[in-house]
């Protein structure tokens, strides 16, 4: 039994120093942050403990800990920029962005949990925190929001980043266990990947990736330390079960920790494909906006989005979606063999081909080459839908017919775009007869949407102005209820 690997490439960047963070949770208990495991060194991680986890100060003192820890390197990134662009598109941009690893999608719920818990708090007044912990708040939901994008590099779930590369013998549920899943990528020395496989299944000898605890654990040990932690009569004896508490919490983490920077060490042994800078490069620029935003006193982002947000985040998401599974395509043989296999894409060799074909224009002819393609791939394209090239940087074709043969298809192509500006076209940008070609109709261009409306023109219902006149009703509170 061996992985199988589903990309050539690796479709995600990884940074030089990821910062790597091993959370822990009280069970049966709403955002009660337990342990940390935080930093970017593996041989020298910093543990971050909670002595009363329902204790609302503790709470408060443990996101400030985290706080220490993680603004410090988001800070040092903020202050390295470099100049990008010319004239009057020039601007600055960080030369490396942070980049945050859970161990799995629940971390990142973690993240966005502790984020919500301290975004909002008061940092002057009578229930006052520190600047710090609302700061960390600010990021670690801007963090948890980048995560939901498709083609993020902000917030990484190992589990995920695994799962995109390898297909192991085990389901996708089982796949959401690290240990379990490294245990068919990197085995413990002399031993089989079902032996591996089954130990990494026992919570006694591999602890769970958290945040949750094993519940075991929680009521043999965990309970009873928490307990004496409440009862301890002196400052001594306090420090001794703490220490205790703090020795068993990093065993129980430390397996973890080591898994998911085996994780980030198999992914970086993977050739980064060719767009992948490129999308770097957007997540650095988001990254320079938003610090920006926060340096300048941006306020905390909302308890929730307004329905103008939320629509606008969500074509965000459903077009950065689209872009990234087209990026994919194009880099990777193995992902476009996915869309031959749905009949989104074709393969075949060029058998004939008109380079100097011309087309009547607005004030002159223009180049538009015909290329015939002979394909034994089932496809489900139309005359007329437009198709794109991967190898030719998305050079766009349009279907001009469709022809069954004993062997599949022949398909006839015109050709668009990414020739030159004159009457004969660029050497290279013309598939030449007898080359093997790719066609699909995934693309990461799009069509320019409407200009959002701006406040004034958005109804009140959906964030926009209040109405001139508000009825009067009667017993309004009444109503209400």
């Amino acid at each position: 039994m061996t992985p199988q690997q589903l990309t050539v490439y690796r479709h995600l960047h990884i940074s030089s120093k990821p910062i790597v963070i091993v959370p822990l949770t009280l069970a049966g208990e709403t955002n009660a942050p337990l342990a940390a495991m935080v930093g970017p060194d593996r041989a020298r991680p910093t543990l971050i403990v909670t002595r009363q986890p329902r204790n609302r100060a503790e709470r408060i003192e443990f996101a400030g800990r985290l706080a220490s820890e993680l603004l410090f390197p988001i800070e040092t990134a903020a202050q390295q920029t470099q100049a990008t662009g010319s004239g009057p598109n020039a601007r600055m941009r960080v030369v490396d962005a942070p980049q945050l690893w859970v161990p799995n999608p629940a971390g990142i719920e973690f993240v966005r949990t502790l984020g919500r818990m301290t975004r909002l708090r008061f940092i002057v007044g009578p229930w006052a925190v520190p600047k710090k912990v609302r700061d960390l708040g600010i990021w670690l939901t801007w963090f948890a929001e980048q995560a939901e994008f498709a083609d993020t590099g902000a917030l990484i779930a190992a589990t995920q980043a695994i799962a995109a590369v390898w297909a192991t013998g085990q389901s996708d549920l089982e796949d959401g266990n690290l240990a379990a899943q490294m245990a068919w990528l990197a085995p413990p020395e002399g031993m089989d990947v079902a032996a591996a496989v089954s130990r990494a299944e026992n919570p006694e000898l591999c602890p769970p990736a958290g945040p949750s605890t094993d519940p075991t654990f929680d009521r043999l040990f965990l309970e009873p330390a928490l307990r004496d932690l409440a009862t301890a009569r002196n400052p001594a004896a306090h420090n001794a079960v703490h220490r205790r508490l703090t020795a068993m919490l990093e065993e129980q983490m430390r397996p973890t920790w080591e898994l998911v920077w085996t994780a980030i060490d198999l992914l970086r042994n993977v050739p980064e494909a060719p767009r992948v800078p490129k999308r770097w490069e957007q997540q650095r620029d988001r990254f320079t906006s938003f610090h920006r935003y926060v340096a300048d006193g941006g306020r905390p982002q909302a308890k929730r989005d307004s329905a103008g947000r939320s629509a606008q985040r969500l074509a965000e998401l459903e077009q950065r979606m689209a872009a990234f599974e087209a990026q994919r395509a194009y880099d990777d043989p193995l992902v476009i063999a996915d869309h031959r296999l749905t009949g989104e894409a074709f393969a075949g060799q060029v058998v004939e081909v008109d380079a100097a074909r011309r087309v009547p224009g607005l004030r002159r002819s223009v180049l538009r080459p015909l290329v015939t393609v002979a394909t034994g791939d089932q496809t489900h394209l139309d005359v007329g839908q437009h198709v794109y090239d991967p190898t030719r940087n998305g050079q766009q074709a349009v279907i001009e017919s469709v022809t069954e043969t004993e062997d599949g298809w022949c398909i006839e192509l015109e050709l668009q775009n990414q020739m030159g500006s004159g009457l004969t076209a660029k050497p290279g940008s013309v598939p030449a007869l007898g080359e093997d070609v790719t066609y699909t109709s995934v693309t990461e261009t799009f069509v320019r949407r409407r200009p959002w409306p701006t406040r004034d023109e958005t109804p009140w219902t959906h964030g926009g102005p209040p109405p001139d006149s508000t009825p009067v009703v009667e017993d309004a509170a009444e109503d209400w209820s």
